[in-house]
């Protein structure tokens, strides 16, 4: 599986690391969808850095001059909540 990290390249990681990255994902969707503004800022910050960490830790990154099609897009680490809102929604990133 091909994961892009907006803004940073992308990463090849083994199918058996989707179930936990499907795991931060609707963690992500829980906590953007909630209604307390300032917890959520917080937590979303957070979890979304988790997913990121989670790719580079077990994905193995992609020579910058090979471009393979991705399987899932992850947006840049400068996502704001309000942005995140309309991302991630439903299923999030990785529909189930």
């Amino acid at each position: 599986m091909i994961v892009r990290l907006m803004g940073e390249g992308q990463y090849e990681i083994d199918k058996k690391h989707l179930d936990a990255v499907n795991k931060i994902d609707n963690n992500i969707v829980k906590i953007v969808s909630g209604k307390d503004e300032k917890a959520a800022v917080a937590a979303f910050k957070t979890e979304y850095k988790k997913l990121s960490d989670y790719v580079r830790k077990n994905g193995k990154k992609i020579p910058h001059e090979i471009l393979k099609p991705s399987d899932l897009i992850i947006p840049p680490a400068d996502l704001t909540l309000e942005e995140a809102r309309k991302i991630f929604k439903g299923e999030g990133l990785i529909p189930e």
